[in-house]
């Protein structure tokens, strides 16, 4: 275990689902989130975005582990959409929280969302046409 995991954590499971790098980036953006949201409730105008954002977050990792464990292709495709809604969700919350937590913040979080959106863009489609479990004759 790394010196910076706690036990119990993603970082030191042996799921095969970690070889997934957009769910690896989903899980590291939920801790970028927290840090991002405890932010955000501390300004009036932004204290609603707060929940929003970290939802949306969660959102790409959860509906990533689901989709994960569907044996249809389509079922699969279907799931990982919803977790690209969340990544594209997530960067509108972001936008609308650029003047609390900064520019820099900002195009970080960005560049791990549009990377998750580029590696779903590609799964997406690929996945819609597998079948993972064969079919009875």
């Amino acid at each position: 275990m790394t010196e910076s995991a706690t036990p119990g954590t993603v970082s030191e499971s042996r799921d095969p689902l970690m070889r997934m790098r957009a769910y690896r980036l989903a899980c590291a953006l939920i801790a970028d989130a927290w840090k991002d949201t405890e932010q955000l409730k501390r300004d009036k105008g932004t204290e609603k975005i707060a929940g929003q954002l970290y939802a949306a977050i969660g959102s790409i990792g959860a509906n990533l582990g689901e989709g994960y464990a569907h044996s249809s292709g389509r079922d699969r495709a279907r799931i990982f959409e919803y977790a690209l809604g969340s990544a594209r969700e997530s960067m509108v919350w972001y936008t609308a929280a650029e003047p609390i937590l900064g520019e820099a913040i900002v195009r970080d979080r960005f560049e791990k969302l549009e990377e998750i959106r580029r590696i779903l863009l590609a799964v997406i489609p690929r996945e819609r046409g597998r079948l993972i479990r064969p079919s009875n004759p």
